[in-house]
């Protein structure tokens, strides 16, 4: 006796996805999906640089989202003129920072060196008034 067909109905997702080309195919059943994000990546590729590809380790500058060869070494974008900070890097979808910024440890030198100065004093006063 054969198997009858299952006649609940099916989500566009169901079933295989490989073969000939259906409406269920996953590619075309998700086609509307993600709108937001495949409209940026196609204005994103207008920009300078895109056309011509680039290596593996390309970065992308920060304003004007144009290519720029990981062996660039001057201080400016070559397609905006955007000044390139060298310890910040954007790549294709992620941001590498190579050092924190050198005024960091700054506020923190201050707070320590005004703590131990108030230890001192209370260390003072204490020694002076037992004494």
């Amino acid at each position: 006796m054969a198997a009858e067909p299952d006649s609940a109905p099916q989500t566009p997702h169901a079933g295989p996805s490989y073969g000939p080309m259906s409406e269920r195919h996953w590619s075309r059943a998700r086609r509307d999906s993600n709108r937001e994000a495949i409209d940026y990546y196609r204005e994103r590729s207008k920009a300078p640089g895109v056309a011509e590809g680039g290596a593996e380790r390309n970065f992308y500058c920060m304003r004007c989202d144009g290519v720029i060869a990981y062996t660039h070494s001057g201080p400016n974008c070559p397609h905006c003129g955007e000044a390139l900070d060298e310890h910040v890097k954007r790549y294709f979808n992620w941001v590498e920072i190579n050092e924190p910024p050198p005024s960091d440890f700054l506020p923190l030198l201050k707070l320590a060196s005004a703590l131990l100065g108030a230890l001192l004093a209370v260390g003072a006063l204490l020694w002076w008034w037992l004494a």
